[in-house]
């Protein structure tokens, strides 16, 4: 992505607005190498490739994790919705609308 992961010109945003698109760049990033992963390991038929593949993945998926968190402690807002949504069962949808209700 590089330095064109800006829609505006990079010198009229503050530095908090250019380290949250960092922090999107690499959760975007961190998203397609989990997907690429998970690629490989359905396609790879020997198992000790196949587990170094897993075993990257899930580095990958602590990493967006991370990411996730980081951007969550920047929106509150966000992290509202999120919390109805996630780890909840029921319709993913209808939790979805309730969290964005909690967080107008």
């Amino acid at each position: 992505m590089g330095f064109d992961q800006y829609h505006e010109p990079p010198s009229e945003l503050s530095e908090e607005t250019r380290t949250f698109a960092r922090m999107i760049a690499s959760l975007i990033e961190e998203a397609e190498a989990i997907n690429w992963y998970e690629q490989g390991i359905f396609a790879e038929k020997n198992e000790d490739a196949k587990a170094i593949m897993q075993n990257a993945q899930q580095e990958e998926f602590k990493h967006f994790g991370m990411d996730l968190e980081f951007l969550l402690r920047q929106k509150e807002k966000w992290r509202v919705t999120l919390k109805a949504i996630l780890f909840k069962d029921g319709d993913i949808v209808k939790l979805g609308e309730k969290g964005e209700h909690k967080a107008e």
